[in-house]
């Protein structure tokens, strides 16, 4: 099956666009490949191109942006189900076999439309023809047998995870079987169990011994085994389980399907003068190859699963970016996430510390518990004591009833514990206790009360200089300290800048039902230019207040805020427009002349200028007049 394009919605809904060896082009303009009459479009929006062994999306500067899973990108390799947003149009990627040979079709059934015609037909559902009235009595052992095949495989098949699946299995084994122990081994890609499961007749599920010898043996030749009388077979009867449980009969055989083997089915009795016969073979053999298929389901659905939540957890935490930087630390959350460690998140205000600590919660298995955040640094010691751990009636002045801690609300979920350096150091005492112990007492309590808590700690400050100056404890660092990720500022991955505005931009428009296509070429060239010191938080503001107070379907400049604009541009970067170029000049002129006649004091300037000194060294680093100022 060839790799495509599926359009679900938009004026293109239900067809379907093959991906071969040459770069698929989307736009408006009528010359592409795909050409969508929608004025959300670019004339020339994105191309799909071959990369390696799949493909590739790369937006051509759009307007409105090119999106993948929701998210806006330049460029980004294409995964099996993503789903591509361009303008108003959703598109489904599917992979199929070689790139270079999607362009030919293949038809993968041949039809023949004329009549059909029959002598004689019959229709019963399938259990009519297992009745075993409708078979001869040499027949009755087939039959039984099929309608036993018939009760497992449906059974089977209806399960959805690979514990399910092996209890049911060897329950229906036991009731078909005159066997009195089963077991089922489950093997990794190496061949080496990795989980076993078993059932006896009493409904134990003890796991019991199973020769190693035997094991290997099928394994190795992929074939059944019968074997009777074993303590006197001459090479089963040397495995020691053989001989410590005086097994008389066993049947043992392969799970396997195209793609390797899965596992081993095993099962035995122990009582004199009880054995299995050639046709049990036959029916345990069809038992494991239908456990087979049912097992690689199961396993395929698990890992899906799995993947979905992976991926969750690195698409679903709004840390939109495509920098190198940004694509390191979404591949630490997706390792970290279904850990328990203990994580320490550093990094500039407004850098999205919190956003990464939600996403490690939403990866992990206490995704569907509480995720409590508290800020250290808003609350005294004695109301952050209580905020953390709780207090009873009559703690102190105020405490009028009893008061539930965070670390109690949190139990079994996750505690973000935000501006970690800002504890008071009498108070990092009694964390250090509850994190190590994860036992606490609330205030004026006695009673210990024990919580199964995940932490993760976030900090704008540095915490190595703290250490040194004795203000935060160098025990309760290490205990946080297991795991850190530090976020880059956004002056360090301007690149980003673009994908993060209109992000904001769609999400602002939405919010106000007033349609943003994205933003003009001067506009972009001043986000991309401004340092940006309050980081994604600052950015957030900017384009809320632009899409606010702008009025066309286009950002422009003047719908920026005014710090934005007094930027000098980098070089190599669009201009601003003259309005602003004139505009920023002057502002150059008023404030060297200011300068020069308070004699280099910044602070009388700001007076003369009726200006906030504070605003005025930020003006003098915006308009680049530092150096002229200090030369």
């Amino acid at each position: 099956m060839p790799s495509k394009l599926v359009a679900v919605t938009g004026p293109l809904a239900g067809s379907t666009f093959p991906l071969g060896a040459d770069a698929l082009a989307v736009g408006r303009d009528s010359a592409n490949d795909i050409h969508l009459r929608d004025p959300t479009v670019s004339r020339h929006h994105c191309l799909i191109e071959p990369e390696d062994q799949g493909f590739r999306v790369r937006d051509l500067e759009s307007r409105h942006g090119t999106f993948v899973n929701g998210l806006p990108v330049r460029e980004r390799d294409l995964d099996p189900g993503d789903r591509l947003s361009v303008g108003n149009t959703l598109f489904l990627f599917l992979l199929g076999g070689d790139p270079a040979e999607a362009s030919s079709e293949r038809e993968v059934v041949l039809w023949d439309d004329g009549a059909y015609a029959a002598g004689t037909t019959f229709h019963a559902p399938p259990s009519d023809f297992l009745d075993p009235r409708r078979h001869t009595e040499a027949d009755e052992r087939t039959t039984r047998n099929l309608q036993a095949l018939l009760r497992i495989g449906n059974a089977l098949h209806a399960l959805r995870s690979t514990e399910e699946l092996a209890r049911r299995l060897l329950e229906l084994i036991l009731e078909t079987l005159p066997a009195e122990r089963a077991t089922l081994l489950v093997l990794d890609r190496g061949g080496e169990p990795v989980t076993s499961f078993a059932l006896d007749r009493t409904g134990q599920t003890e796991p019991f011994p199973v020769s190693r010898t035997l094991i290997r043996k099928i394994l190795a030749e992929r074939s059944a085994i019968l074997a009777n009388d074993v303590r006197q077979t001459s090479v089963l009867g040397q495995a020691e389980s053989v001989r410590v449980t005086h097994i008389q009969s066993l049947l043992a055989a392969p799970l396997s399907v195209w793609e390797g083997l899965l596992g081993a089915l095993y099962v035995d009795t122990l009582t004199p003068q009880t054995g299995f016969e050639e046709h049990h073979l036959e029916l345990f053999t069809a038992v494991a190859g239908i456990a087979s298929l049912a097992l690689a389901n199961v396993q395929r659905l698990e890992w899906l699963e799995e993947e979905r939540r992976r991926l969750d957890a690195v698409l679903d935490h709004d840390l939109i970016g495509e920098s190198p930087r940004m694509r390191e630390i979404g591949r630490l959350i997706a390792r970290i996430a279904p850990t328990d460690a203990t994580v320490l998140i550093g990094g500039e205000s407004g850098t999205g510390k919190e956003l990464v600590a939600r996403a490690l919660h939403r990866g992990s298995r206490r995704t569907d518990r509480p995720f409590v955040a508290i800020n250290c640094a808003t609350l005294s010691e004695t109301l952050l004591e209580s905020e953390l751990f709780g207090h009873e009636k009559g703690a102190f002045t105020g405490a009028l009833s009893r008061k539930i801690g965070k670390f109690e609300v949190a139990d079994r979920g996750t505690l973000f514990l935000d501006e970690i350096g800002e504890i008071p150091t009498a108070l990092q005492a009694k964390l250090l206790r509850a994190l190590q112990e994860r036992e606490f007492e609330r205030l004026g309590g006695t009673r210990p009360i024990r919580v199964d808590v995940r932490v993760i700690a976030a900090t704008n400050r540095d915490l190595d200089k703290a250490l040194k100056e004795g203000t935060f404890r160098e025990d309760l660092y290490y205990r946080l300290n297991v795991i850190s990720l530090t976020l880059p500022p956004l002056r360090e991955r301007r690149e980003d800048v673009p994908l993060l505005a209109s992000h904001f931009a769609a999400l602002v428009g939405r919010k106000l039902g007033r349609p943003v296509l994205g933003f003009t070429p001067e506009a972009r060239a001043c986000l991309l230019r401004y340092p940006w010191p309050g980081n994604i938080r600052e950015l957030a503001n900017a384009v809320e207040r632009a899409v606010v107070l702008g009025e066309g379907e286009l950002i422009q400049p003047e719908d920026l805020p005014e710090t934005v604009l007094e930027t000098v541009p980098a070089a190599g970067r669009v201009p601003v427009t003259r309005y602003h170029d004139t505009l920023n000049e002057a502002k150059k002129r008023l404030i060297l002349s200011a300068i020069e006649q308070a004699g280099g004091n910044v602070k009388k300037a700001a007076e003369l200028l009726g200006l906030h000194p504070n605003y005025l060294h930020r003006l003098i680093s915006n308009l680049g007049l530092r150096d002229r100022i200090e030369g």
